[in-house]
């Protein structure tokens, strides 16, 4: 599996937003990315996770590169967003 790991830095006063961000666009990253195999919220004190599932890992590039991820998600949470996301690709042994 290969796993895509987005790190928003986001004020605890805007979390539940970005929580229902992440709920609005959750079934269709599940059913329009190709590939995608899982999407889970992370929530830590720092920041916010967002960690995606996909099989391979042209299927994770081709997702970040997708008017889904690009024209919905980060417009959606650009207002949100202290800083850059921090965006990592993952493995799994």
């Amino acid at each position: 599996m290969i796993y895509l790991q987005i790190g928003l830095a986001v004020a605890a006063e805007d979390r539940p937003a970005a929580a229902a961000i992440y709920t609005q666009f959750k079934a269709a990253f599940l059913t329009q990315a190709k590939g995608a195999l899982s999407k889970d919220l992370l929530i830590r004190d720092e920041d916010v996770q967002v960690l995606h599932g996909f099989d391979t890992i042209e299927n994770t590039h081709a997702y970040l590169a997708s008017p889904l991820f690009n024209d919905d998600v980060v417009t959606a949470l650009k207002p949100l967003l202290q800083s850059t996301p921090d965006v990592r690709v993952y493995t799994a042994a």
